[in-house]
């Protein structure tokens, strides 16, 4: 849907791409006159302004075109300075969008992408879960809240210790499984569905880490609305009276919520940090990948909230069962509470996911480079020093 979605913006541009096709034309045929010349473009002075007015849009977009501009050498003489001519811009194709810290020149090693993945993932999960599990508890109990009922600002950070148990493994496994299938992903797909290739990381990221997830998930809800006092008495209980399915409650709507939201997270920030990346023709910084972190992640929180309401009910329903499926739990929802009550919840979560956007990505690019900088250098590389 992102690749349509971005067709759908570049569309607009077409036009553009004609008239600067026929202002390279213009600038063919004026070429071989003698013309006053700019000295720091290389290009006639009039059309200077206007020839990068009218590439910059679609260069920012398209992303796949460089330019490079030489000028024929020319004599010492001052006649023949003003007799430069201008070479027409030459179109050579790079990479397609990728993520802003894949190293395409170096061999693919999928076990120390892997690796560092684990590292990096695992690390930056810790660290946002540790600094945002208050807000994370108040949005839950609103969300769980049936009706009008009041909330409780006690205890939130009731549930962390094992939540971080399991926060741990599971973004050290969404990391390791996306990096490697991202980079695989880019170098197999044509460069026009890199936006595809995101997104299909990110769910199968998800997918994976979700086997790790929802558990954690069930202890650290139904701790934080005062169901239980701590993880492993949590987890007894649940085991002994719903079984090990109980572990597993809300599953499919937690599949629901959650790989749309990886994969349009992930695709939002890799987009985005491509188009910047280029614009400002250099790497990004820490507070740079922080920010655009937090704007990819306060978007797609907004967005996927009334999956994310219909998650926690039944997630916290316990053994009641006052929910018999995702589709019972939205009419139901819609028919007591009406259908705001979907949107539960929203401002505490794009709180949420936006800070912890900016710490996620800013800490997993940080680490991700530092655990880059201590790898063992290639006999290529050895030999270039």
């Amino acid at each position: 849907m992102a690749h349509f979605i971005l067709l759908g913006l570049v569309g607009p541009l077409r036009p553009i791409t004609v008239i600067k096709n026929l202002l390279i034309h213009v600038l063919r045929e004026t070429s071989k006159k003698p013309k006053k010349v700019n000295s720091v473009l290389s290009l006639p002075v009039p059309l200077s302004p206007l020839y990068l007015l009218l590439l910059w849009p679609e260069t920012l977009l398209m992303a796949p075109l460089t330019l490079s501009i030489d000028v024929k050498s020319s004599s010492a003489s001052a006649p023949d300075v003003s007799n430069r001519l201008v070479q027409i811009p030459q179109i050579k194709k790079s990479k397609g969008f990728a993520s802003v810290s894949t190293q395409n020149e170096n061999p693919f090693d999928f076990f120390r992408t892997l690796f560092e993945g684990f590292i990096a993932g695992g690390t930056a999960g810790v660290v946002v879960e540790t600094a945002l599990y208050p807000i994370d508890t108040i949005k839950t109990r609103l969300q769980a809240t049936r009706g009008g009922g009041k909330i409780v600002l006690k205890g939130l950070y009731s549930g962390l210790a094992g939540n971080i148990a399991g926060v741990l493994p599971a973004s050290a496994l969404f990391v390791g499984v996306y990096e490697p299938t991202k980079q695989k992903l880019l170098k197999t797909f044509p460069d026009h569905l890199s936006a595809v290739a995101h997104l299909t990381a990110g769910a199968i990221g998800g997918l994976a880490a979700s086997l790790i997830r929802v558990p954690t998930e069930v202890v650290k809800q139904r701790m934080q609305t005062g169901q239980f006092a701590s993880a492993p008495n949590a987890v007894r209980v649940i085991a002994s009276q719903e079984g090990f399915r109980g572990l597993y409650a809300g599953y499919r709507s937690f599949l629901l919520r959650d790989l749309p939201f990886d994969a349009i997270q992930f695709c939002i920030y890799e987009q985005l940090c491509l188009g910047y990346k280029r614009a400002a023709r250099r790497e990004l910084n820490d507070p740079e990948n922080a920010l655009i972190g937090a704007f990819a992640g306060a978007l797609t929180g907004a967005v996927t909230t009334p999956l994310d309401v219909i998650k926690t009910r039944l997630m916290v329903q316990g053994s009641a069962k006052q929910y018999q499926g995702i589709v019972d739990c939205v009419q139901t929802i819609v028919r007591e509470e009406g259908a705001s009550a979907l949107l539960k919840g929203i401002g505490p979560r794009v709180l949420w996911i936006g800070i912890g956007g900016s710490i996620f990505f800013g800490v997993l690019e940080s680490t991700k480079r530092t655990l880059a900088q201590r790898r063992p250098k290639t006999a290529k590389e050895s030999k270039e020093d």
